[in-house]
């Protein structure tokens, strides 16, 4: 007689159904021959329904997503924006997205808000797919963008700028009523009330115009909000106000991608990370897990040693001199700079130092005071100026820096045009060789010179304006927030250019919101508050709570 037997054994743990045995028992009883064979069709039915089990025990005890993106991609012509990027978002956590200039943050974004279509993969929101057809689709659908270009309509209300494109209207006609009602419950829940739904956009700050695109979200009930460099144009409270409302959007459930190349923010605010690189998703995280070298290895492919490097360089003659300088926004200046120096200036936003610079540059009008400049004296306009040496980086590389509808290598050579011409014909050859030298040294990130600089990400821009300069040569240079929106890799590289050209004897004026950076690379440090430019000092008898002291006016 022969007795077969199939035993499949389960049980249960906290973790759900589990298979613990599979095993096929046969053979004819005291003949010691083995007949497992016919049993083989049996024990795999027997595997096959375990694993299924298995598996939907395994989703079902996932944690739950709120937005999940699997194998993005997405090529401009022959370039590979993005190449198979993954990302997993959970609701009521802030996820820091990562990555240098270039490395499809900002693309993929743009996909996710509809701008772009991808080429290939899926999206998931709350478990559905999402494929929004354009940007105002991808906003009712309950995605927020809020690019670190502020997009409000400057001559309209705040309520109105609050509802723009789902505006409620009765019979066709506009509700007021309800437009100030809805502006107030959003401004509210910010914990920002003292903002009011009448007043025109343009007259707020920065920092209350970025917390009316925020309000804007909450109207719609978005479920995720982009911020993309959110505090590049903050100072610090306003840096620390934004945190407590991204807060406050995570308590009620809101996800934020939270894009940002300032780190140490990063670390403080987000509970997990993503970094791209060259398209992709390399690295992934829990920011309380991660150092922030590992980070920056990740983001760069190597390993940095140095945050702010230093050129070896000495101080020689003065080449600028302002003396009491009175200008729109600027109540009082004076400083002296030298050959060799780098002189930086601190200071909050709208303390004055972009209008100082504007007004040396002669951008703004001097109401009284001197300026000096090598051999020359007085006021002049800013095409004497670049002839006279000084070169103005503007922070506001989108209306002045840049024509971002002109190619790479046209904004390369707008301001030394004459070095390129002759009886009236371009010398174009030339034009592209220079713009391809500077592209490869300071590694802009582009398809080649003749692309648009619009094309182009907002780093790889600033990259553009910064090798404009470079390119005329200029005695001195007056950079207003030259790192602004550059990611590490490049910051580092452009603090090597910075050292560089004072060893060689430029004359830098330095302006920066970054106090770290003002720190680490500069010789001569002054604040600047409410338009009066303080005391000169070496930056080794600064510190960044005295810097604060004085831009705040605390200190003593």
């Amino acid at each position: 007689m022969q007795e077969k037997i199939c035993i499949v054994v389960f049980w249960q743990n906290v973790a759900g159904d589990r298979i613990q045995q599979c095993k096929g028992l046969g053979g004819e009883l005291g003949t010691g021959r083995n007949e497992k064979a016919p049993h083989f069709g049996l024990l795999a039915a027997c595997w096959r329904f375990a694993s299924r089990r298995r598996n939907i025990m395994t989703q079902s005890t996932e944690p739950p997503a709120r937005l999940r993106i699997r194998g993005a991609r997405k090529s401009f012509g022959a370039t590979k924006a993005l190449d198979g990027i993954d990302l997993q978002v959970a609701p009521g956590e802030v996820h820091a997205l990562i990555g240098e200039n270039g490395a499809g943050k900002s693309t993929l974004m743009k996909v996710l808000s509809g701008v772009h279509q991808p080429d290939d993969g899926h999206i998931e929101i709350d478990g559905k797919a999402f494929a929004p057809s354009n940007p105002l689709d991808a906003r009712k659908q309950g995605v927020a963008m809020i690019y670190q270009e502020l997009a409000l309509a400057p001559h309209l209300t705040v309520a109105a700028n609050i509802v723009l494109g789902v505006e409620p209207h009765r019979s066709g006609w506009l509700d007021s009523a309800e437009t100030v009602r809805l502006a107030k419950n959003a401004l509210n829940r910010l914990g920002h009330p003292e903002i009011s739904p009448g007043a025109i956009a343009s007259t707020l700050s920065i920092g209350a115009q970025q917390l009316v695109e925020i309000a804007r979200a909450l109207v719609t009930e978005a479920k995720i909000v982009v911020l993309d460099e959110p505090t590049s144009s903050l100072a610090r409270p306003d840096v620390q106000r934004l945190f407590e409302v991204i807060r406050k959007l995570c308590e009620s459930g809101v996800s934020v991608v939270y894009i940002s190349h300032f780190l140490e923010e990063v670390e403080q605010i987000a509970d997990s990370y993503t970094v791209l690189r060259d398209g992709r998703s390399v690295a992934r995280g829990r920011m309380r897990d991660s150092s922030l070298p590992e980070i920056v290895q990740a983001m760069v492919g190597r390993e940095l040693t140095e945050m702010f490097p230093r050129t070896p360089h000495k101080l020689g003659e003065p080449i600028l001199e302002i003396a009491k300088l009175s200008a729109p926004g600027v109540g009082s200046a004076s400083l002296q700079l030298h050959r060799g120096e780098i002189f930086g200036i601190a200071g909050l936003i709208g303390a004055g130092r972009t209008e100082m610079l504007r007004a040396v540059f002669g951008l703004a009008p001097i109401i009284s005071g001197d300026v000096r400049l090598a051999s020359y004296q007085g006021p002049a306009s800013p095409t004497e100026r670049l002839r006279q040496g000084a070169g103005l980086l503007s922070e506001d590389r989108k209306n002045e820096g840049l024509a971002v509808s002109l190619a790479v290598e046209e904004n390369l050579v707008l301001s030394c045009m004459g070095r390129y011409s002759r009886w009236g014909w371009l010398d174009r050859a030339g034009v592209r060789k220079a713009a391809s030298d500077w592209i490869e040294k300071l590694g802009i990130r582009t398809a080649g010179p003749e692309v648009p600089v619009q094309s182009l990400s907002g780093g790889n821009q600033q990259k553009v304006q910064l090798a404009r300069l470079l390119h005329h040569d200029c005695e001195v240079l007056l950079l207003d927030e030259p790192t602004r929106g550059i990611d590490v890799a490049s910051k580092i590289l452009i603090y090597e250019w910075i050292g560089n050209l004072a060893a060689s004897g430029k004359a830098i004026i330095f302006v920066s919101s970054y106090v770290p950076e003002l720190l680490g690379i500069c010789d001569t440090l002054a604040v600047m508050h409410r338009g009066m430019l303080g005391r000169a000092a070496p930056v080794k008898e600064w510190s960044e709570r005295s810097i604060m002291l004085a831009a705040t006016g605390a200190a003593a």
